[in-house]
């Protein structure tokens, strides 16, 4: 093989390792460090915080007595609480017995149940806070569209004549009134009725005066965002990148471009590109998604993977921090609400099961985000630390919630499960755990 040409894709390989190390990393080390500042707050004393696994590269001890290190293989991490037999928090029953009671208190499985519930729930809990901060953040950096809507500034594009200008307030296009951007059920009908041509009449309000000038459609076949291991990302596509004709076919709109892909039936399709002044070609076939509705359920529809956007990005005026916030939890409630939904599909059969992803497609995917730039990547970041969160809640016995489940059992019977019966639900659980990553690691090799 030819050294020089593998190079970049080398490079490619460990960029997208890097990415996924550094999200992994920056999500374990905020559930760990819930369960870790909680427990510590609840009178359970933590030996170990360590992030990774194997040979330990560095460690030191707080002022706590908890031994803080950084291992070789950066793939999870743990906290060991004292008492615990292994990482996994498997308690040692000789060593707890031979403990007294002061002792004991600091221990998992000597702490009364309410410290142990806020230790283990906090882990998760630490997740979903961790993506609501990001989410606000993002946000109040973004802003919102300023009302009545106005252009912030104009996206480079290959329609000539353009003399709508930065700042122009929109007060009509082609003759039709503009309704209230955020108002969604009144704007996607009122862009509906344009017709799609390169250059439309624009009514404006510049400089306190009402004014016509000549823009681009508002929603032309532009390029706004790629989604990863799309058929758009794979062949290399870009944010900016406009479509200005489909098999030959000139088209003006984002709206055309959606009619002709799903119409496809997955056949390929020759695209022309505009790109910087430069006119490219490019060929792909569309895939088929399960893509989730509004109104519940799913519908599978052909895609390749791209988002549109505005001729134009709009002013925005600032976020308040309490709206942000309220955002970023809805978002958060949002990615819970659909990876239940999906699951549940999954499992129903009403989708297919290769939108379920293991850890090779969640390294791919960090990687394609992060070459989108850091606020894609961040964001990522949060959207994972939500499923993180959620995958650890679910009632299986090796995960936060199994144990949880353990401890609802607790406060009902009185009593604890039986060794014997926590050994044999924790191999159940473990079998389990592993047969589905086992499922998700072969969705990422054979699913196309």
């Amino acid at each position: 093989m030819d050294t020089i040409s593998f190079l970049p894709q080398f490079g490619s390989i460990f960029m997208t390792l890097l990415a996924f190390v550094v999200a992994l990393s920056a999500i374990v080390a905020v559930h760990e460090y819930g369960h870790y500042i909680v427990g510590r707050w609840s009178g359970i004393k933590a030996e170990v915080f360590s992030l990774g696994f194997g040979p330990v590269l560095w460690s030191r001890r707080d002022q706590h007595g908890t031994q803080w290190q950084v291992a070789l293989l950066p793939f999870g991490g743990y906290v060991k609480f004292k008492g615990d037999a292994d990482a996994a928090s498997a308690q040692s029953s000789e060593n707890v017995r031979a403990m007294t009671s002061e002792e004991r208190r600091e221990t998992m499985a000597g702490a009364p149940l309410w410290a142990r519930t806020a230790t283990v729930a906090a882990g998760p809990v630490f997740n979903f806070v961790l993506s609501i901060l990001i989410f606000t953040a993002v946000m109040m950096t973004q802003g919102k569209v300023a009302e009545p809507l106005a252009v912030g500034s104009l996206n480079p594009l290959p329609a000539e004549g353009i003399t709508l200008q930065d700042g122009d307030e929109l007060i009509a296009i082609a003759g039709i009134e503009v309704p209230e951007f955020g108002e969604s059920d009144q704007f996607d009908p009122f862009i509906e009725k344009l017709p799609a041509e390169p250059l439309l009449e624009y009514r404006v309000l510049r400089d306190g005066r009402e004014v016509s000038a000549q823009g681009p459609y508002p929603m032309p076949p532009l390029v706004a965002q790629l989604a990863p291991q799309s058929a758009a990302f794979d062949i290399n596509m870009r944010a900016g990148d406009v479509i200005t004709a489909v098999d030959g076919t000139p088209i003006h709109s984002f709206a055309e471009l959606k009619e002709i892909v799903e119409g496809s039936e997955g056949r390929a399709l020759e695209l022309k590109v505009w790109r910087d002044g430069e006119t490219l070609d490019f060929a792909l076939a569309p895939r088929r998604m399960d893509e989730p509705q509004s109104e519940g359920g799913f519908q599978s529809q052909w895609r390749i993977g791209i988002a549109g956007g505005l001729a134009f990005e709009p002013a925005t005026e600032r976020l308040g921090p309490v709206e942000a916030v309220s955002r970023g939890t809805v978002q958060v409630w949002r990615i819970i609400e659909g990876s239940i939904s999906g699951l549940y599909h999954m499992i129903t059969g009403a989708i297919s099961s290769c939108n379920m992803s293991g850890p090779i497609g969640i390294a791919e995917v960090s990687g394609a985000m992060a070459s989108q730039g850091a606020e894609s990547f961040i964001w990522f970041i949060a959207v994972l630390s939500t499923a993180v969160g959620l995958l650890n809640l679910f009632p299986i016995p090796v995960l936060d919630g199994g144990h949880l489940a353990f401890y609802a059992y607790e406060a009902v019977s009185g009593k604890p499960p039986s060794d014997t019966a926590l050994r044999i639900l924790m191999t159940a659980g473990l079998a389990l755990v592993l047969s589905l990553m086992g499922f998700a690691l072969f969705n990422d090799i054979f699913c196309p």
